[in-house]
């Protein structure tokens, strides 16, 4: 009998099976269970030593208790070694590590006493100085609203208000976009989730500027927004806190985010509960005591601002610096937020006044405004930036230059053997205020229609060259860096640089001329002159006379000035006697003959020289004449030319100013006729109010 329970409870112990799919939560049902988890009879019943080690020996297989693959997927070895969806080299590279998405079956898993990594508070500062420039916060926050304009919005506003605890300046961020409902919100909050980067016309790409760009500008954000649901029927309203005070404060070891949501039942806002109502007032509890609200009803109010839809984002405990003053500057320009100490320049900020063509590359560092206006290539008409009640006018580098050419840039990497990327457009031009010879240079250099490196420097010449030129590019196929202030060093971004150098150089060396400046050594100055269309031709044929009955005059001297060619030398014979004294007869006689043929020359020399100074005087006075009213007709001519450009100047800004008036006037026409059809929504709601009151009154009366 002993032996043949021993041999039973040996066979029904090779019958368990330590399967990954049989590791199950604490919390499922017993209906789920299936047969084969049914366990074997005398289970209970003492194992053997061998038995014993075996049992321990799969049981010590962490991965495979904590891991449930579903689908039925084979063990986690053989899954790793046949997969082949990714390469795996890929994962290794730094810049596209980022770019993983889960493929395949999916992985679950289950509770097993795993550590939970914690974000230390401390992280939030961390995280932030990836902007080391406050001006590239604000631009997060813009791109985050100009993203909302699928989702209806029309404008973002940036502003400052006070706390009504004790009256310190925040900052306001407000858009009209779709909002966010309760869960997008805490995917918000949270640190890399984004939906945006598998979207092709949204700038957001990691998930994470939100966090780094308001812990840049301020200690705590209040974040309130109104979404309609995904029908369009189920409206919600939330508001979180991310402070970094109420963390320090408070002694936390990770990050905690108090928030409540609400939802519309009935004409009221309702709260809703996602684990106790105790929780939900503990949430509000903190809000009032760390927020600049004392109330739910200030708290309602921030969010009756927002209307039907929107996001507001209050940052507040703005950032000070070594004086103990804000880092920001508030007071000097009203409708602007403009940064204090290094980026701003008082000498900049003054050529600007004398040179408005070159003004948002002297001011872009240190004003909001100014940055704001080129931060974008393209704004859609419908979008406005309003910074402090006033709107941004949107400014196209492109509008500053003169002289421009446009090229075309074809990408070519390894990755793509030889095949081209998609190409991009480069600008370049002088900036109209080149000829004053300011330094002022550079390449804007935008992704995705947004500015990533405002004038790069590609070309730093130890004298003036490449001074005066700027330009624009759109390069979407080289990757932005983290705070979107520059891009990734790649090979790609290398030969980019590379490429507007040689275009820049090429172009100064052939355009220079046009601002005031020397050709380089070796080249034809009137070449260059006649290229570039400067050279008066309308002087050639005066110039050219002149310089012939010059040559003519210079001529006649040197040929009276010239002396006789001496005559060759002949050999030496001794004459005869007779010879002799019959040559010195005939010496004589010539000697005389000479001295008077010298006298006649001498006469005609000095009459020639009287006519040919005559000759000289008439008519070098006509020519010089002519020459200069061919000189005064070409400054007339000029005068007229530069006389017609400012016209047109006027009439391109008169008729600027008209399609803004008519913009202006469209967008109150627009205004007003949502406000009326609000108007007669609401009528209508009022009107079948009162029908169903009195039909209520009159079954009541009945």
């Amino acid at each position: 009998m002993e032996e043949y329970n021993k041999n039973s409870m040996e066979q029904e112990t090779k019958d368990m099976r330590f399967d990954i799919s049989d590791v199950t939560d604490d919390s499922s049902d017993d209906d789920d269970i299936q047969p084969r988890d049914v366990l074997p009879l005398n289970f209970l019943d003492p194992l053997t030593p061998e038995q014993r080690a075996l049992v321990q020996k799969q049981l010590s297989a962490p991965a495979q208790l904590c891991i449930r693959v579903a689908n039925n997927v084979p063990n986690v070895e053989e899954t790793a070694e046949d997969s082949k969806v990714v390469p795996g080299n890929k994962f290794k590279q730094f810049w596209n590590a980022g770019e993983f998405e889960a493929e395949g079956n999916h992985v679950e898993t289950v509770t097993c006493n795993m550590d939970r990594l914690r974000v230390n508070p401390q992280f939030l500062h961390s995280n932030a100085t990836s902007h080391k420039w406050a001006l590239g916060a604000f631009a997060e926050l813009l791109d985050n609203a100009l993203d909302e304009v699928c989702n209806g919005a029309t404008y973002v506003h940036v502003d400052v208000i006070k706390s009504k605890k004790d009256r310190s300046k925040m900052l306001l961020v407000e858009d009209n976009g779709g909002g966010m409902s309760p869960d997008m919100l805490r995917q918000c909050m949270s640190l890399g989730y984004s939906l945006k980067s598998t979207q092709e016309n949204t700038i957001g790409h990691y998930g994470n500027g939100f966090k780094t760009s308001t812990m840049r500008l301020g200690a705590d954000v209040l974040v309130f927004s109104r979404c309609r649901g995904k029908d369009g029927r189920s409206p919600t309203q939330s508001v979180g806190m991310l402070s970094r005070t109420f963390l320090k404060r408070t002694n936390q070891d990770e990050i905690v985010v108090p928030m409540i949501d609400y939802k519309k039942e009935g004409g009221r806002w309702n709260m809703i509960v996602r684990s106790s109502p105790d929780d939900w007032r503990h949430n509000l509890d903190t809000l009032l005591i760390w927020s600049p609200y004392s109330s739910e009803e200030e708290l309602s109010k921030e969010f009756d601002l927002i209307e039907d839809q929107g996001t507001r984002v209050v940052i507040f405990n703005l950032w000070q610096d070594d004086k103990g003053e804000l880092e920001l500057d508030f007071d000097t320009d009203r409708s602007d937020i403009q940064i204090k100490g290094a980026n701003r320049d008082e000498k900049k900020i003054e050529m600007a006044r004398n040179y408005p063509n070159s003004s948002h590359f002297l001011t872009y560092s240190h004003s909001l405004r100014s940055y704001a206006a080129i931060l974008y290539l393209r704004v859609p008409p419908c979008f406005r930036i309003i910074l402090r009640g006033r709107d941004v006018d949107h400014h196209n580098i492109v509008n500053d230059m003169m002289y421009k050419q446009e090229q075309i840039y074809r990408p070519v990497t390894d990755s793509v053997k030889g095949r081209s990327q998609p190409f991009a457009n480069v600008i370049i031009g002088f900036v109209k205020d080149a000829e004053s010879h300011i330094d002022v240079q550079g390449f804007c250099l935008y992704h995705k229609n947004r500015l990533i490196n405002p004038f790069l420097r590609v070309w730093n010449a130890a004298g003036s060259g490449g001074r005066g030129i700027i330009g624009v590019i759109e390069a979407d196929f080289v990757k932005p860096a983290h705070d979107k202030q520059g891009f990734e060093h790649t090979e790609v971004f290398n030969k980019l640089k590379k490429r507007i150098s040689v275009i820049q150089k090429k172009y100064w060396a052939e355009n220079r001329c046009k601002i005031g400046y020397a050709q380089e050594s070796g080249q034809n100055s009137n070449k260059s002159a006649s290229d570039s269309g400067d050279y008066d031709n309308s002087a050639q044929p005066i110039a050219k006379k002149v310089k012939r009955v010059f040559q003519e005059l210079d001529a006649g001297d040197d040929r009276q000035k010239a002396p006789e060619p001496l005559p060759k030398r002949r050999e030496y014979t001794q004459p005869p006697v007779c010879q002799v004294a019959s040559s010195k007869i005939n010496l004589t006689q010539d000697h005389s003959n000479a001295g008077e043929e010298i006298e006649k020359l001498k006469k005609e020399n000095l009459e020639l020289r009287e006519k040919l100074k005559k000759f000289e005087g008439v008519k070098v006075a006509d020519l010089m004449s002519e020459l200069q009213n061919v000189k005064d007709r070409n400054d007339a001519m000029e005068t007229s030319l530069k006389q017609t450009q400012q016209k047109m100047e006027d009439f391109n800004k008169e008729q600027e100013s008209l399609i803004d008036l008519f913009s202006e006037e469209r967008y109150r026409r627009d205004q007003e006729e949502e406000n009326l059809r609000m108007q007669l929504k609401d009528a209508s709601r009022t009107i079948e109010d009162l029908v169903n009151k009195l039909k209520q009154q009159e079954k009541i009366s009945i």
